[in-house]
């Protein structure tokens, strides 16, 4: 596989996703709404809850939680154990939401997309094989939605420590059992979701199509990824690691399979 190819045509698809100004807003507002807007307004709320009848009734909602999370909340009143356990181990979906619609929406229309804008012929009949193809247009993907949930999540722990830390003492997010799955299990599961994506990019024909169906394959992946994640915000590390490992595996198997759907048929319209 050649390395600058993947990387131009990636590069190509990438600069695309920039110019495109009417993608990139909504997609920024989705990601400034669930790390920076929704944990302000939830986190600053609950830890200045004073109303002994809304103290009672989130502290029953931080009850229900595991024991093993429980013994780990900090806070010396019920509002601010409330919002460390909300910021802790109730927001895990935003590690998934975002960074799963956004690599949803490049990849539904990556492959499918050329062929709507009169360039698959100049990629089908560039020097790049098919897999080649395949690699770059994953990669670029891949890039938008873990750029936002990097840059998210950094924003989130500046949010969660400026709200919940002065009243604990101090810095204390991300915990380590966040790290893990930021670092190791949030990325197969964008790999599995653009796997199936981008499998129907290259079959289907149009790019309405291919984004009415991504949709349909996103939701039950952010499902699985969000009760994967919040389980495992209440176990040890190694059952994160653990469990990335085979979601590693699995996001492999799906991307082999994947990439024997690029065809240069298909991106010339000969398929249909």
């Amino acid at each position: 596989m050649n390395v600058d190819r993947v990387r131009a045509i990636a590069g190509n698809e990438l600069r695309q996703v920039v110019k495109g100004r009417d993608y990139l807003l909504p997609l920024g507002l989705l990601a400034l709404l669930f790390f920076f807007v929704i944990p302000l307004v939830l986190l600053g709320a609950v830890s200045n809850i004073r109303s002994n009848e809304t103290i009672g009734a989130v502290s029953v909602i931080v009850d229900t939680l595991p024991a093993s999370a429980q013994d780990n909340i900090q806070g010396d009143t019920d509002g601010v154990r409330a919002s460390y356990a909300l910021a802790v181990y109730l927001l895990a979906p935003i590690a998934i939401v975002v960074p799963l619609t956004i690599s949803a929406a490049v990849g539904a229309t990556a492959i499918v997309g050329e062929r709507e804008k009169g360039t698959g012929e100049f990629l089908a009949h560039s020097p790049a094989t098919e897999r080649e193809i395949y690699v770059g247009k994953l990669v670029a993907s891949l890039v938008p939605g873990y750029v936002a949930t990097v840059g998210g999540f950094s924003i989130y722990s500046l949010v969660v420590n400026g709200t919940v830390g002065r009243s604990i003492g101090g810095w204390f997010f991300p915990t380590s059992e966040w790290i893990v799955l930021i670092l190791w299990v949030v990325p197969p599961f964008l790999a599995m979701a653009l796997a199936i994506i981008l499998m129907i990019s290259a079959r289907v024909k149009s790019a309405a199509a291919a984004q009415q169906a991504s949709q349909l394959v996103t939701l039950p992946v952010i499902l699985l990824a969000y009760g994967v994640a919040t389980g495992l915000l209440f176990n040890a590390i190694v059952a994160a690691v653990v469990i990335g490992t085979l979601a590693w595996g699995a996001a492999l198997a799906g991307l082999t399979r994947g990439a024997r759907a690029v065809s240069r048929e298909h991106l010339l319209g000969a398929d249909s």
